[in-house]
This record gives structure tokens, sequence and C-alpha cells, in this order.
């Protein structure tokens, strides 16, 4: 097993406490945004066999059946095929979705003939890979998720009383649900920049004085004043994750995360179509292809199991579960044909022979076997083969 040292990654959105409160560092007044753990060629993990530190993605590369074990090569290649992050939201991140496998594979192998560079801000393909993801709050964690039926959303900007609304109020409750929610978003996102800004800056005003259940959306009008995305996001349910609570988000899920520290499991890859409430690219018609127009409730989980409790999702590329490790409780062995990331987040409790401290990870091979001991909590990352 090998302790981690991990990037954190500065993006503006990030908090400048929440990481370093974790860790029990003083803060750098710099914000920070996510801390990487895994084998993202982006930012990998570095780990230190007593030879000096090395990239975990050239270990895995160097022997990935040693490391990964032969199950989970066959299954998903010669990598990690997940990103295990601390995400910390002090402003709220980009209205994006994901595409499926199919649709990232097209989309990368599209942009690749047309010869658009990898690191162009415009290109919306990173990789060939699809991004099904799941947050599990580690303190109050807000975000949206998903759209809401499209009367709920009618009555929601209805209560706004602002008159340039009102034909999108009207096409919400005069449509068949997907087609309603469809045109909603394409007239929100194509309509003249400068009139919806003033409709932006209307609906600003109202969100602001009424409170309540407009709330996040003055935090958004705060930060994007002006932004499309800003209406785009009230179609989308609101979401306040407790800490423990999680929630997935599978391909073609419009999504957004406003405030909150949490734990977040992901497939390793980077695709990401945006909708609004960014500087970033937004690819309108590449978005309306990806996006799933179903209206209903988020996908919310809680942990299940005794002992380690598990957070069940539908895809195999990554696995979440927990342990609360009691003082004077029987230490647990964990399962060990899987590669495994495991992460502190509370506590002092022990990894086989490494003591970790909360924000503190390790990464543990295939085939090694770790028994889990002290106090504390314990969020592991695994695969399913």
């Amino acid at each position: 097993m090998d302790r981690l040292t991990n990037t954190i990654r500065p993006y503006a959105w990030g908090s400048t406490t929440a990481i370093p409160t974790l860790l029990g560092v003083e803060p750098t007044g710099e914000p920070q945004a996510e801390m990487w753990m895994g084998a993202h060629p982006s930012a990998p993990s570095r780990i230190d066999r007593g030879a000096g530190e090395r990239a975990l993605s050239d270990v895995i590369a160097a022997d990935p059946e040693g490391e990964l074990g032969a199950a989970t090569v066959a299954k998903f290649g010669p990598r990690l095929p997940f990103l295990f992050k601390i995400l910390a939201a002090g402003a709220p991140l980009s209205l994006q979705v994901h595409p499926d496998l199919l649709q990232a594979r097209a989309g990368f192998e599209d942009e690749e003939r047309r010869g658009v560079p990898i690191d162009a801000d415009h290109r919306n393909y990173k990789d060939p890979n699809h991004k099904p993801e799941m947050i599990c709050a580690l303190t109050a964690f807000d975000g949206l998720c998903g759209f809401r039926p499209p009367l709920e959303a009618a009555d929601l900007l209805a209560g706004l009383d602002v008159d340039s609304l009102k034909p999108y109020v009207d096409l919400l409750r005069a449509h068949p649900e997907e087609a309603a929610l469809r045109e909603m978003l394409t007239a929100v996102l194509t309509a003249d920049r400068a009139e919806m800004a003033h409709t932006v800056h209307e609906v600003a005003a109202a969100v602001t004085h009424l409170g309540g259940r407009y709330t996040p959306y003055a935090t958004l009008v705060h930060h994007f004043p002006g932004d499309p995305g800003v209406i785009a996001a009230m179609l989308l349910n609101h979401v306040r994750l407790q800490p423990g609570e999680a929630m997935f988000l599978g391909a073609g899920v419009p999504h957004a995360y406003i405030d909150g520290l949490g734990v977040e499991l992901l497939a390793n890859s980077d695709n990401v179509l945006r909708a609004g409430l960014t500087p970033k690219h937004v690819d309108v018609p590449e978005l309306l292809k990806i996006a799933k127009f179903e209206p209903g409730d988020p996908n919310l989980l809680r942990p299940e199991g005794d002992g380690e409790e598990v957070y069940e999702t539908p895809i195999d590329e990554f696995r979440l579960s927990r342990f609360l490790l009691a003082p004077g409780g029987a230490s647990r062995v964990l399962p060990h044909d899987t590669p495994q990331i495991l992460l502190c987040t509370a506590g002092s409790p022990q990894a086989g022979e490494l003591a970790l401290t909360p924000g503190e990870s390790v990464f543990v091979p295939a085939g090694e076997k770790v028994e889990l001991a002290g106090s504390g909590t314990i969020f592991r990352a695994t695969v399913v083969v």
C-alpha cells in the first residue's frame, strides 16, 4: 500500500478554506477547488516505494496486471478506470452534461479527424470515455440535478413576475414534457444575448427580493450576472445534500454544483458540454444532442450495509463505500481482488501499518490485504469486476 501525494487544483470556483480546514493546514488565500487522487494524466497522484516519487500513472503503466489485477485490466484496459476527488465549491460550477460512451467516442474521433487541438478552448471531447460521476457530501452541499417537470418549472418562473419570461412560461405549459424542456432550453441559449442579459438582470432583482425557494438562484446571478444559464438552471431540481448523502449523475443529466465540500468519484474522463454559468466554451448544438430532456427526481443515494456502507450505482468503473470506525470497535479486513484508494475524512484510523489523518489517502494494489482499525471515517473507491 502506498501513501499518496496529491495535486490540488486551484480553479476559480474553489473554496479558499474548505480543503485546508479538512487537511488541518493554513489557507493560502487562493481558491482550492479539487484534490485529485488517482492516475489521471493531467494530475496523477505520486507514490514513493523507496526510489523517489513516481507518478501513479507511470507505476501502473509499467505493470498493469500487478497493480490493477488481471480482471480489472481485462474489463477496463491497462489503466485505473476511476478518478477520486475531494471537491470544495465556494462558487457555482458550470451548468453541464456529460456524454455516454458511444457519444464520447464519436465526438472524440470527430474532433481528432478535424484536427482540433486537444488543449483548444473550444474542444468538447478530451478523451473517448464517458463520465458518470457521483458526489457525496461531507458538509451540507447545494446543487442542481436533472430537469424538473415542466409545469413545476413554469410555476417557478411565473412566480418571478418578469414580463419577458411569460413566453417561456407559456411554452412550458403548452407542450409535451420532453418537447417543452428541449424548446425552452434551446430558446434560452440561442436568444439575443443583450435581450437575455436584460431579462436575467430582472430575474436577479426578483430572486434577491423573494428569497425562499429562489435563494439558490440569487447565488447564481451574484456570480454570473446576465448569464442565460441562470434561466436554464431554473429548469433543474434544486438539491441540498446532508453529510453522508450522495447524488449520482449519469450521461446526459444536466447538473451544477453550487456550494459545499464533498467526495467525488467519477469515470476517468474530462468530457464536458456546458450550458452556462461559465466563461468557458458553450456549444449549444452539441449540448442539445447530448442532454436527456427527461423530467424526474434526482438520483439521491444513502449508504447501505453493515460495516462497509455502499453507495449503489449502475456502472462498474467505480464503486464508493464508507467505513465509520468507532473507538474500540472491531477492525475490518477489506476485499482485495481489485485496486482501491482509501481516503480518510475524519478521525485517526489505521490502514494496515499506515496511520491516516483527515485528507490523507492511500493506493492499495489489487491482491494486497488491508485491515482498517482505530476510529474515524474512511471512504473506499474501487471498481466492479
